[in-house]
């Protein structure tokens, strides 16, 4: 088999590339390698489906201000033969929180959010609290509320795009992509788990935490590593206010979800691995304390559920490689790393490589900082704030 583009991985930046390949050219040939078509260990189906512009790096805030965008108008934009996908989008916003400390840093933040179009509220603690009466707010220096963001259902998305990319030709096989073979210093096949090969011109990386086994084969260094996170579902008998989505510095993290809540506090420290066991105390021993200080009425909480996940975790800067390597690999791109923001950019990360592969660059958001070059020139480009 010889395609136009051959994509490693059918999550959910996997699709969103073939969805705007063939959009941008109708006539390319795509196929998207995928081990796993129940998506069982899929990060997508593990996360939270949060959507905010509360970043630092301007790229960030464009894709986020994009894919938001997109989100909002995915029923239209992934609609098949009239059946639209529904993906339960709430604008209900997000707030972070920052001690006393994270002030300067948060108003930063907050100017050049602002000087790229994101509607974002400054509050102090007075303010805070008359918004939000039943936060804890005396450790806290200040809050940002941008109530255009929101979350939505990241199985929704992930479907939406998958029966879009079958609908505009995209071939999906299932099989894994174990390495890439060059012939005459390019490379020319993907070698494939059942032992055979599939030849392509181009060649797209998007295999999540499993991306640096792809790209070993022709010793293309990813600083990309799975780190296993906690999600759970818990719900209060004390009401409280409609909330928005909350972070904070420590990694709290937490959204309203049907009669509770969704959420967990990330452990930056967690041992990398693929590993998906479920330590069931840890909601009790992390993120309930937590919790049950920033909003009192948390102290009577109950776990339902608990489930671990992967993050993709970019080990140089904590931001996504979305790029090629120009100088020795230019037909292999990558686009990976997105340590916990995947379902947020994956519309406009997806559509920056497949503009790079079509049009040889980027046209709709200058991604260049965020290329393999940093990678190769081991110069991070770190978001600043809360991740």
């Amino acid at each position: 088999m010889n395609y136009d583009v051959c994509i490693a991985g059918g999550g959910i930046m996997g699709l969103s590339t073939a969805v705007f390949l063939k959009r941008l050219d109708p006539a390319i040939s795509v196929c998207i390698i995928e081990p796993d078509p129940s998506y069982e260990f899929s990060s997508t189906l593990r996360a939270s489906g949060g959507a905010r512009r509360l970043f630092s790096g301007p790229e960030n805030i464009a894709m986020s201000s994009y894919s938001i965008d997109f989100l909002k108008r995915f029923d239209a934009e992934m609609a098949v033969d009239g059946d639209a996908p529904a993906i339960d989008w709430r604008e209900q916003g997000y707030l972070f929180l920052v001690p006393p400390a994270g002030v300067a840093l948060l108003e930063a933040n907050i100017r050049t959010q602002r000087g790229l179009g994101v509607e974002v509220t400054l509050m102090d603690q007075p303010a805070l609290k008359r918004r939000f009466p039943s936060i804890n707010v005396n450790d806290v220096g200040a809050a940002a509320l941008s109530p255009r963001d929101g979350w939505c259902d990241p199985n929704g998305v992930l479907q939406g795009f998958l029966r879009k990319a079958r609908a505009t030709g995209t071939d999906v096989i299932r099989n894994r992509v174990v390495g890439l073979r060059a012939r005459n210093g390019v490379v020319r096949s993907a070698a494939l788990a059942s032992g055979g090969s599939l030849e392509a011109d181009t060649f797209v990386v998007a295999a999540g935490a499993w991306s640096p086994q792809v790209v070993a084969s022709i010793d293309m260094p990813l600083p990309i590593a799975p780190m296993r996170r906690f999600e759970h579902y818990f719900t209060t008998r004390t009401p409280i206010e409609p909330l928005p989505f909350v972070k904070d510095l420590d990694r709290l993290a937490f959204r309203p979800e049907g009669a509770g809540y969704t959420g967990s506090l990330v452990n930056s420290e967690e041992p990398r691995g693929f590993n998906f066991d479920v330590d069931h105390d840890y909601f009790e021993t992390v993120v309930w304390p937590a919790l049950a200080h920033r909003f009192p009425a948390f102290e009577a909480t109950r776990c339902h559920r608990s489930w671990s996940g992967l993050y993709e975790q970019c080990e140089l800067d904590g931001n996504a490689i979305i790029g090629n390597w120009r100088q020795r690999h230019p037909n292999v791109y990558v686009i990976a790393g997105f340590s916990g923001h995947g379902l947020m950019h994956a519309p406009a990360a997806g559509r920056g490589i497949a503009e790079m592969i079509v049009h040889g660059a980027f046209q709709t958001i200058d991604l260049t900082r965020l290329g393999y070059d940093r990678v190769l020139n081991n110069m991070p480009y770190r978001e600043l704030g809360i991740l």
